[in-house]
């Protein structure tokens, strides 16, 4: 079978697990939704899936994320998902509110899922049990999405840029009050004002951090 995205290989393959958890008395909310997206804690964060309960829904749906950037190879990539996906439709099955504690361990182990309980892999069970639905859902239309530094550059993605330059740290000799400005106005217009004692002292150890960053930015 061809899926002609992502969402629709999931939701078919959860579709198939349906039964394994009304087996086991814990059978899954009619309104789940399911995409391949990064979770709460963003790209730097170690979650590879996320269920959002439904109460946080406008429309009343659980919503499972799995993240785009999993590390295994293609070949495993179909089952990887599918124990993070029969992780987080766990979760939606026993309830958010039941955490990783003894319900949640009871149907994840009921469906074949082995190892700590907050972050469980397939046992035999789970692949003995998803190895005709995969080979029925047919290719999972995704490919990993490379995100770490060295691998991508910064021209290749709309995410914001890092940062390379900071604002030059200036402080009144007098009462200590602060504030930064860019070089650029430095040398236009000259070192910011205190309120009271006028012209403020130019940092130099922070003026000297600021142009060794701009330096390693040019070199780069």
């Amino acid at each position: 079978m061809q899926h002609p995205n992502r969402e629709s290989w999931l939701n078919f393959v959860a579709a198939r697990m349906a039964p394994m958890f009304a087996d086991l008395g814990a059978p899954l909310p009619d309104r789940v939704r399911i995409a391949i997206g990064f979770t709460s804690a963003g790209r730097r964060g170690k979650r590879i899936g996320e269920c959002w309960d439904n109460r946080c829904s406008d429309d009343g749906h659980f919503e499972v994320f799995i993240r785009p950037d999993l590390a295994e190879s293609a070949d495993t990539m179909p089952m990887e998902v599918a124990a993070i996906l029969g992780h987080e439709l766990v979760h939606a099955a026993v309830g958010i509110p039941a955490g990783h504690g003894k319900d949640f361990r009871r149907v994840a182990k009921g469906i074949g899922l082995e190892g700590p309980m907050r972050a469980t892999t397939a046992g035999p069970k789970f692949r003995t049990a998803l190895a005709p639905i995969l080979a029925e859902a047919g290719p999972l239309p995704h490919g990993r999405l490379q995100t770490r530094l060295g691998k991508v550059d910064e021209d290749e993605t709309t995410a914001p840029k890092k940062q390379t330059r900071r604002h030059i740290k200036c402080t009144c000799a007098e009462c200590g009050y602060t504030a930064r400005t860019s070089r650029k106005w430095l040398n236009l217009a000259g070192p910011p004002h205190c309120p009271v004692h006028g012209a403020m002292a130019v940092d130099d150890a922070d003026e000297a951090g600021e142009a060794e960053a701009e330096e390693e930015t040019e070199e780069g």
